[in-house]
C-alpha cells in the first residue's frame, strides 16, 4: 500500500474513515518520548513546498496562538543552510518524502535537529530526519484529497505537541467532514456551471485559513487547469481585486472576509464564501456554513469544500481530474514514479 495511488473521487469518499485512522497513527507516534522531545523545542522551523508549504500555515497559526515563535518558509530558501534563521528544530514535510528541495534543506541543516512528517514510510528524507512522524502509508491521489488533509491533522497534533497543549480538537472529525461535503455538494452545484466558464479565481483568506486558500489556488490549477492565485485577506483590499472580472471568487473567513465576498458579489462577481457566520446567500453569492471548531479542524472542512469545487468544475470543463499536463523530473529525489508520468498527459507545444 506504500505510495499507491487512488483517484481523485476515491480519495473524497474515503476521506472521513482515513482521517480517522490517520488521527489514531499519528497520536500513537506521539505518545510518550516524542511528545517530550518535541516539548522541548521553542523555536520551531517548518518548510515545505507546494501543497506541503500551503499545510504549514495553520501550524504557525496555532503555535504562535500559544506563545511559540514559528514561522513557514519555503524548502527551497534553506537549501543552502540556515543562516539567518534561529530555530531550534527544522520541521520539513513532504508527503512521500521525495521532495527534492526539502531533502536538500535537509542535509544543509547543521546542529539542528530535523523533523520529518511523511506519508510513505520508508523515504529518502526520513532517512535524513532525527524525528519521524509519519501517515500510515494512506494511499492517495495524484492531485492530492487524503494525503493533504491528513498532513494538515498530523502537523496540528505536532504543533499542539510542541505548545503543550491539553488535547486535541479532532475528536468526531469524519462525521464532520461527510455533512461538510454534503452541503458543498449543494451549493457547489448550483453555480458550478457559471463557474466553470470564469476566467481566473481568486482564493482570500487570513490566519489558518490561508492554508485553504494556497490549497484551493492549487487544486483549481492542476484539476480544471483554471488559473488562481491566493491572497491574504487584507492585502486582497489593497488593489488586487481590482482585476475582478468573469472570475470566481472563493472567500474563506469570518471578519472582514464577509463583508469583502458581500462586495464583490453585489458588483455581479461570482463568490462563493465559506464561513461559520450566518450569511444569507444572494444574487451571485453562494454561501457554505461550517461549524466553529478549532483553527486545523476548520482548515480540514474549507479543503473538503475546495475538492467538491475542483472535482465539479473538472467535469464541467470536461478535464480529467488524473490528466496532469506536466511531469517534471527534477521535483522529486530518483524522478518521477513511473505511475506518475502514466497519469500525466503530456500536451505539445503551439
Amino acid at each position: 500500500m506504500s505510495g499507491s495511488r487512488i483517484t481523485f473521487l476515491d480519495g473524497q469518499s474515503g476521506q472521513p474513515q482515513a482521517l480517522e485512522r490517520v488521527i489514531a497513527h499519528v497520536r500513537r507516534q506521539l505518545d510518550g518520548p516524542a511528545r517530550d522531545r518535541l516539548r522541548s523545542k521553542r523555536r520551531p522551523l517548518l518548510a515545505g513546498i507546494g501543497a506541503s508549504y500551503a499545510a504549514l500555515a495553520a501550524p504557525v497559526e496555532v503555535l504562535r496562538g500559544h506563545g511559540v515563535p514559528a514561522q513557514r518558509v519555503l524548502s527551497s530558501e534553506i537549501e543552502d543552510g540556515l543562516r539567518g534563521f534561529d530555530t531550534d528544530l527544522l520541521i520539513g514535510v513532504s508527503q512521500g518524502g521525495r521532495s527534492s528541495e526539502t531533502i536538500a534543506a535537509f542535509r544543509a541543516a547543521q546542529d539542528v535537529p530535523t523533523l520529518a512528517v511523511l506519508n510513505v514510510t520508508p523515504s529518502p528524507l526520513g532517512e535524513l530526519a532525527d524525528l519521524t512522524v509519519d501517515l500510515g502509508n494512506e494511499p492517495d491521489s495524484y492531485a492530492s484529497t487524503v494525503g493533504f488533509t491528513a498532513t494538515v491533522v498530523a502537523l496540528d497534533l505536532i504543533a499542539g505537541a510542541v505548545a503543550g497543549r491539553t488535547g486535541d480538537p479532532w475528536d468526531g472529525v469524519a462525521s464532520r467532514v461527510e455533512t461538510v461535503r454534503a452541503r458543498a455538494a449543494e451549493v457547489v452545484g448550483a453555480l458550478r456551471a457559471r463557474a466553470a466558464r470564469c476566467v481566473a479565481a481568486d482564493c482570500v483568506a487570513s490566519g489558518a485559513s490561508r492554508v485553504s486558500a494556497e490549497e484551493a489556488a492549487l487544486l483549481l490549477r492542476e484539476v480544471p487547469r483554471m488559473p488562481a492565485a491566493a491572497s491574504v485577506t487584507r492585502n486582497y483590499l489593497h488593489g488586487e481585486m481590482e482585476s475582478a472580472g468573469n472570475t470566481l471568487h472563493l472567500v474563506f473567513g469570518d471578519g472582514r472576509e464577509v463583508e469583502l465576498a458581500r462586495s464583490l458579489s453585489s458588483a455581479g462577481h461570482l463568490t462563493l464564501l465559506i464561513t461559520t457566520q450566518d450569511v444569507d446567500p444572494a444574487e451571485h453569492l453562494g454561501v457554505i456554513c461550517l461549524p466553529r471548531t478549532a483553527p486545523g479542524v476548520r482548515v480540514v472542512l474549507e479543503t473538503v469544500v475546495v475538492q467538491e469545487l475542483a472535482a465539479a468544475l473538472s467535469e464541467e470543463r470536461e478535464v480529467p481530474i488524473e490528466s496532469f499536463v506536466f511531469a517534471n523530473d527534477d521535483t522529486k529525489e530518483g524522478g518521477v514514479d513511473a505511475a506518475d508520468f502514466e497519469l500525466a498527459s503530456p500536451v505539445a507545444a503551439a
